[in-house]
């Protein structure tokens, strides 16, 4: 027997072997952490992947579920259970992909002799389009008291780079101070996967960030000091920009949704309307798949068939 040969022998032996699935689990997210995936990231599948495993222990009744019950039928149960249940199709798509990477780690390792989720597809969702401000809204968004204090200087700074710059939530807060590159009006931000990115810095995002530096003269900057402070001199946190945002958009709209997410989609969107190429808004924004910036175009030709429903005679 060659060792090609040997090599198909082994695997087959190594996947006739029970293994726990609970066990193996541990193994899939320490392979999740070595990707460089965010925690949040790693602990949807953690979440995901434990439920599927408590269904599978409760319809096979065994209390330490192995890789002899992964099967194709379980899988259709457990996304039929999840229908039934009146899970969101948007859940149940995300659920039931954290569960397929998991299958199809344990098939790369040959704990599987074949991907029990193959073939089966998740309920279509229909794509939402991303709620985004006016221009005029927008510029209500960054009025500040004439003599503003240092948490409204930080807060205004926050909101311009929100919307300047396109990042997400996780990006902005951590940001350090020598991220920032002023005399080269750029961004250093550190994205999804570990990824880094340079973005540019518009004229009132970078006077802003300067006119709140300077309000913090009194404190020394080192180069990896936050550059948004929150208490006690750490990095601002993700709820207080939450909070902060939800409630100043509340002030100059009445979009439903209210969320630092908002203002990406309001950067992406005016980006498109004043006719930005949209792989040059792909990379500012981070995507690693141009289809995950498409979205943004079906807005933008909503914008033109009112305009153009609007102007012309007969339209």
């Amino acid at each position: 027997m060659n060792r090609a040969e040997t090599k198909v022998a082994t695997g087959r032996k190594r996947c006739r072997k029970a293994r726990r699935l609970e066990l193996l689990l541990a193994d899939f997210l320490t392979s999740l952490e070595q990707r460089n995936l965010s925690k949040h990231t790693i602990a949807a599948y953690h979440r995901d992947v434990v439920q599927f495993l408590e269904f599978l222990a409760e319809i096979t009744h065994n209390d330490e579920p192995t890789t002899e019950d992964l099967k194709p039928r379980v899988v259709r149960r457990f996304v039929s259970f999840m229908t039934a249940s009146r899970f969101a199709r948007r859940s149940v798509r995300r659920k039931l992909a954290s569960v397929r990477a998991f299958t199809r780690f344990l098939t790369s390792r040959e704990y599987l002799s074949a991907d029990p989720t193959a073939g089966i597809s998740a309920p279509k969702v229909m794509k939402r389009l991303p709620v985004f401000l006016s221009e005029r809204e927008m510029s209500l968004l960054f009025i500040v008291p004439p003599e503003p204090s240092i948490t409204e200087l930080r807060d205004r700074a926050v909101l311009e780079t929100l919307y300047g710059t396109g990042i997400r939530l996780s990006e902005l807060v951590a940001l350090r101070a020598g991220d920032v590159d002023h005399h080269g009006a750029t961004l250093r931000v550190m994205g999804k996967g570990r990824k880094e990115r340079i973005v540019p810095i518009g004229r009132a995002a970078g006077n802003a960030i300067r006119e709140y530096l300077a309000s913090r003269e009194g404190k020394p900057r080192a180069f990896r000091d936050p550059l948004f402070e929150g208490r006690k001199g750490r990095a601002v946190s993700a709820r207080t920009v939450q909070r902060l945002v939800k409630r100043r958009l509340a002030e100059v709209s009445e979009i439903r949704r209210l969320s630092p997410h908002v203002l990406r989609h309001t950067f992406a969107t005016h980006m498109l309307n004043a006719g930005a190429d949209l792989r040059a808004v792909q990379e500012l924004l981070g995507h690693a798949s141009l289809s995950s910036t498409q979205i943004y175009t079906h807005v933008t030709t909503e914008r033109l068939k009112e305009v153009y429903r609007k102007a012309h005679p007969r339209a």
